[in-house]
């Protein structure tokens, strides 16, 4: 508990105990109470309201077997098509988790270590101020340039390059595309910090001794990067995920995304019981996912949230 005193020492008592509450009262709120809630909906039967609390608003697992089994009535073995749903977000959502960290580690390490006064803040600003744009906007300017009639494929086939439009959403690049622009700077950044915190002289000290540079990243700025990595990497893998606005703007007719289902078990549906359950199995793979993650980079909790 040290550092529960130096926490008091730092803020003093009345600030402290302030913090601690709020803290509390947002993460049980917020937070906590919400995904009990849902859990219990997950295991109850699918009734109406006025059913709710009563004889037939039993626990069951059968919303957890459905995803599974699908429904009894069902002629197939297996629900193939929410579990592909489901695989293919998954896939995805690593997929874009992988460009999103090919595409950041070197502007990360360019704006912490090569980027010098003006032209690093015109940097920063160049990747901040586009975000001021709401999200949903920002995917309808994707569909907007890869849209059939969209200004990427009017210039690839006015240079010749292609002699008929691309259907970029139909085959899901549009959708790749906007997720990985959508969290690009929660990938930059937790990169950035870590990085920046590497001392210059190590560097230095393995380009003198004849290090190519890839070495060099390999077995030093890398392993120094690591919580940055996996932060970005887990937020990244969470929210892209869990997205529901991009998939429904640049998704074809083919890419149904898994929170696409869930959000049809709440508002279309109207059961709640699937939904909730659809959302809890994204939960825990999504903390499967951080804790692979952690195992990888071989990197603690408090490195990660450092």
């Amino acid at each position: 508990m040290n550092w529960l005193r130096t926490f008091f020492r730092r803020n003093g008592t009345p600030l402290a105990i302030f913090l601690l509450c709020s803290v509390l009262f947002w993460m049980f709120m917020m937070i906590i109470l919400p995904q009990l809630f849902m859990v219990d909906f997950s295991l109850r039967a699918n009734v109406p309201p006025p059913q709710w609390g009563t004889d037939t608003h039993s626990y069951t697992l059968e919303h957890y077997k459905y995803i599974v089994y699908g429904s009894s009535t069902s002629t197939d073995q297996f629900n193939t098509l929410d579990m592909g749903v489901f695989l293919r977000t998954l896939v995805a959502a690593i997929f874009v988790t992988l460009i999103d960290l090919i595409l950041c580690y070197p502007i990360a390490y360019y704006l912490a270590h090569v980027a010098r006064g003006g032209w690093g803040r015109l940097m920063v600003l160049s990747l901040i101020v586009p975000f001021w744009i709401n999200e949903i906007l920002r995917a309808f300017s994707f569909k907007v340039l890869f849209g059939t009639t969209g200004i990427i494929n009017n210039f690839l086939v006015g240079i010749g390059f292609l002699d008929q439009p691309y259907d970029f959403i139909r085959n899901d690049i549009a959708l790749w595309a906007g997720l990985t622009y959508a969290y690009i700077l929660l990938m930059i950044f937790p990169i950035y910090n870590s990085v920046e915190s590497l001392d210059r002289n190590q560097i230095d000290a393995a380009r003198d001794l004849g290090s190519p540079w890839w070495r060099i990243h390999w077995r030093v700025v890398i392993p120094h990067a690591k919580p940055g990595i996996s932060s970005g990497c887990t937020m990244v893998f969470m929210l892209t995920a869990g997205a529901l606005a991009a998939p429904s703007i640049l998704g074809g007719p083919s890419s149904l995304w898994f929170t696409q289902i869930i959000y049809q078990g709440f508002n279309q549906a109207s059961n709640w019981a699937r939904g909730s359950a659809y959302a809890i199995i994204l939960l825990l793979t999504c903390i499967v996912f951080v804790l692979v993650v952690m195992k990888v980079f071989k990197v603690r909790l408090g490195e990660i949230a450092r």
